[in-house]
């Protein structure tokens, strides 16, 4: 099977020790291709260097709604220049978040919408964060026209109803190790079959939300880990795996620009 792992971290500090050794693993469980995330401008900063020279790593830059009252137009200026690399393949991860409340709402929202701006601007994909908002998420993208756009909803977890909002606007949507696991995937094990071939996604979000088996061994998430991930979709969905497998290839390549 030929993977994409359309979302990790790969400048976190959990790999500075072994980040080669990770990526040989990925290579090794059939990763084709990752998509490496900033989050602010030092991640980003970090996700674009490291891609470099990797050419089976790309970057995506943004800033995350956890940092959004750290972010100006100075910040966003200097992610528009790293956005310019050609190994830069999206904006975000951006969103709303209305769990932890790291950043103000009113930063968050005002960030989100300029942050779609440049994005549509640059026209680059985008990479969308949501936890917990009750619907002002999908007010906001619907109003910032959206709809028609490429753009992932990242490490979705919602209801049905949510789910067929995304799906309306032409969203794709990325599937994590939640899946897999036995309780807190139990409501996105029932969507999961729901969801439109040419829509999926599946991603780690390394080095969190380790899958199963290996959450059982080893506590931190990566790359190689997101064939796991397909395993437990095809298996929810009752898909051949390496037919789905290269539809999700396809899937990711069309989302982030690349030749399959």
């Amino acid at each position: 099977m030929k993977l994409f792992d359309s979302h990790c971290h790969l400048d976190d500090r959990q790999y500075e020790n072994d980040l080669d050794d990770v990526l040989t693993r990925a290579r090794s469980a059939g990763v084709k291709r990752m998509m490496t995330i900033g989050i602010d401008k030092e991640s980003s900063r970090r996700a674009v260097y490291l891609a470099k020279n990797r050419p089976d790593v790309f970057a995506s830059v943004g800033v995350h709604p956890h940092d959004a009252k750290d972010c100006s137009e100075p910040v966003l200026d200097y992610l528009k220049i790293l956005s310019k690399s050609p190994i830069v393949k999206a904006w975000g991860e951006i969103g709303l978040d209305f769990n932890r409340m790291y950043s103000p709402r009113k930063d968050q929202e005002k960030w989100f919408v300029r942050q779609i701006e440049i994005a549509g601007e640059l026209h680059l994909p985008l990479i969308f964060h949501e936890r917990e908002t009750n619907g002002r998420f999908f007010e906001m993208i619907t109003t910032c026209g959206v709809a028609g756009k490429k753009a992932v909803v990242h490490c979705f977890s919602g209801t049905g109803s949510e789910l067929g909002r995304y799906i309306s606007l032409g969203l794709y949507i990325g599937i994590t190790g939640l899946i897999t696991i036995k309780g807190r995937g139990a409501t996105l094990r029932t969507l999961a079959p729901l969801i439109p071939i040419d829509r999926l996604l599946v991603e780690t979000d390394a080095p969190y939300l380790t899958p199963v088996p290996q959450k059982n061994q080893i506590r931190r998430n990566e790359p190689a880990f997101v064939r796991s991930v397909l395993l437990k979709l095809a298996e929810v969905r009752k898909e051949d795996p390496e037919y789905l497998a290269d539809r999700i290839w396809q899937n990711s390549c069309r989302l982030f620009n690349l030749d399959p």
